[in-house]
């Protein structure tokens, strides 16, 4: 009788360093994939630095634009902080020539635009009368017009005092997902689509009905009828800002905006906009409201409401390295020629 135990000992030897060798094989593989991300992570970690530090450079270069037509007595769409020509003295300033396109910071290039944020009006200081205007001018619906100027008047109020057709905590509490009113000044515009009866539509103007709708550009009469939903002329975020000192600078501010200051009606925000782009333009109060018919008496009372100068910007910078880009948002404020960002964050 023969005894094989050492070819069988063998083969089992030669199974478990099989076993071993795959093991160790799917260690090392995970092992390599691990360092893989790991180096990937520290790269996205080192580019997302570089972005912003770039992103940060752009502001900075923009709060310089700004500080240098600081001393100005006015600031208009043709200035070179919006992109424009250029406007009185500025035109023989050191930002003649300069772009605020594709400038090169470190690695990367940065694009810059900025608004005026005195070309709206403050949402934050708005009251019933002029929330209710508004939402008349925009098109809404008549029966929605006091519930929503009640309700987003009750959002920014610090009490939980509801208005008659408004909404507190209560009502917000019995949504899913259910949150707090803030009873505080609104910081983000977008927390406009979190009230009560603001719609999308209202908020960005148009309508979602879209092109499925029977005769989805025809308007036949007035209004909408009751099924039909409202088209609004403009949204809300087009005329309102929380960023501004509160005045209305009527050399920057649109139709749409000047048309809503009291005393103003669209014969009269036309000629102020063709006194504006004249030549040479008008850049002062009286004679701007002079050329728009505006009686001296309703001019005094309006100098409450407006000005020629801004002094809160919103600045969006564009960085690209390489093949990414990535958007930042700054809010500054201007003091003559000294400029303080307020805010920074990433914005794409």
């Amino acid at each position: 009788m023969k005894i094989r135990l050492a070819k069988s000992n063998r083969a089992f030897a030669v199974i478990i360093a099989l076993v071993a060798v795959t093991v160790l094989t799917l260690l090392a593989g995970a092992f390599a994939y691990a360092m893989k991300i790991e180096t990937k992570l520290a790269a996205n970690t080192n580019d997302d630095d570089e972005f912003y530090w770039i992103g940060r450079g752009g502001v900075e270069r923009a709060c310089w634009w700004l500080s240098l037509e600081g001393n100005q007595p006015f600031s208009s769409r043709q200035q070179y902080w919006n992109g424009g020509p250029g406007d009185g003295p500025e035109t023989n300033g050191p930002l003649a020539g300069e772009s605020l396109s594709g400038y090169q910071i470190g690695q990367g290039t940065v694009s810059l635009t900025m608004s005026e944020q005195e070309s709206k009006m403050n949402i934050n200081t708005a009251d019933g009368p002029l929330l209710q205007q508004t939402l008349t001018a925009m098109g809404a619906d008549a029966n929605a017009i006091s519930g929503v100027s009640d309700c987003i008047l009750d959002w920014i109020d610090p009490d939980d005092n509801t208005r008659p057709a408004g909404a507190e905590s209560d009502y917000y509490l019995g949504l899913t997902p259910s949150y707090y009113a803030k009873n505080a000044p609104i910081d983000n515009l977008d927390e406009l689509q979190l009230i009560k009866g603001v719609t999308h539509d209202m908020y960005y103007g148009g309508s979602s009905a879209g092109d499925s709708t029977p005769f989805p550009k025809q308007r036949l009469g007035f209004g909408h009828a009751p099924s039909e939903s409202p088209n609004y002329v403009f949204g809300l975020r087009d005329v309102f800002t929380p960023y501004s000192i509160g005045k209305i600078n009527v050399l920057t501010a649109d139709d749409k905006v000047l048309q809503l200051l009291p005393g103003i009606d669209t014969s009269a925000a036309q000629a102020i906009e063709s006194a504006r782009d004249s030549d040479p333009p008008v850049r002062n109060v009286p004679q701007l409201l002079a050329a728009a018919g505006i009686e001296p008496q309703v001019a005094a009372q309006m100098a409450n409401y407006i000005d020629v100068r801004g002094s809160t910007y919103e600045i969006h910078a564009k960085v690209t390295i390489g093949q990414l880009t990535h958007e930042y948002t700054a809010v500054v404020f201007r003091n003559g020629p000294n400029v303080q960002v307020y805010s920074f964050y990433r914005s794409n």
